[in-house]
């Protein structure tokens, strides 16, 4: 009897050494088809960033790309509020330099350059550090949003650089490098532009994906309250919608009070 129970474990042991190595190959085979799959995307939609030539061609091109969207007006809006892709609602006071960053059950205030901020939302059970980081947070989910918002009116930031890059399809593109500044430092970006220099659509090789020139559309542009152009419509590898856009010489023209209150009123400001 003690024999044919051995056999019994020897056998079940068996079995299951079997099943095991079973799905480890399945798991092999799995993984080389996925890896396999990601080597082909990145060869197939990978492009190399193209040279351009820089000089006075390069910056006249971008100074009419900005007048085609309006850059006089952005450049004396004070003040502008918007939902980018809907989870995150802004309002921008262009004017001091404040932001609100609103998403999930979040409401961060921020001072954007000096990196500081209040929470407006319970922050009972928070850390200091847990709270650092929210603010931190609002601040990149500020740069990336209102850098989608009108990076037109930024090409002559510091640290850019600009070139002019002839395109296979016989259109002409505005390379744009950001050396310095934002979050992610070294982003080029390719605009194409129509025949009023307005953009259609960019190209962007940038640390935050993989791939190099993943496009993105510009569309449905509308004029805003203080006479700038806004892009709304950016079709991609993904849908990125900007919404309830308005613009205003000032804060107090866009909201009733002032909602930096809170900020520029606390003696125990978060540093980020």
């Amino acid at each position: 009897m003690a024999m044919v129970w051995r056999l019994a474990i020897s056998f079940g042991s068996e079995t299951n050494y079997y099943r095991m190595k079973k799905l480890l190959k399945g798991l092999v085979v799995i993984a080389a088809l996925v890896i396999a799959a990601l080597v082909v995307l990145f060869i197939v939609y990978n492009e190399p960033r193209p040279t351009g030539k820089q000089g006075p061609a390069a910056d006249d091109l971008a100074m009419k790309m900005i007048v085609s969207v309006n850059g006089e007006a952005w450049e004396k809006t004070g003040a502008v509020s918007w939902t980018f892709r809907n989870p995150h609602y802004h309002v921008w006071d262009k004017d001091r330099h404040l932001a609100q960053v609103q998403w999930e059950n979040h409401d961060v205030l921020i001072d954007i350059n000096n990196r500081k901020g209040v929470i407006l939302t319970d922050t009972n059970g928070m850390s200091t550090l847990d709270k650092a980081e929210l603010c931190e947070t609002a601040w990149k989910f500020w740069v990336n949003d209102s850098f989608w918002l009108n990076p037109v009116t930024k090409v002559f930031d510091p640290g850019t650089n600009r070139s002019i890059v002839e395109m296979e399809s016989g259109e002409v593109g505005l390379m744009v490098t950001y050396s310095s500044g934002g979050a992610t430092p070294g982003d080029s970006y390719l605009w194409i532009l129509d025949q009023n220099y307005r953009p259609i659509k960019w190209k962007f090789w940038v640390s935050a994906y993989p791939l190099g020139g993943i496009s993105f559309t510009w569309d449905d542009w509308i004029e805003t309250e203080t006479g700038a152009l806004i892009s709304t419509k950016h079709e991609g590898v993904i849908s990125i919608p900007i919404a309830d856009v308005k613009t205003a010489n000032n804060l107090s023209e866009l909201t009733n009070t002032d909602v930096f209150k809170p900020l520029t009123d606390s003696n125990e400001l978060i540093s980020f």
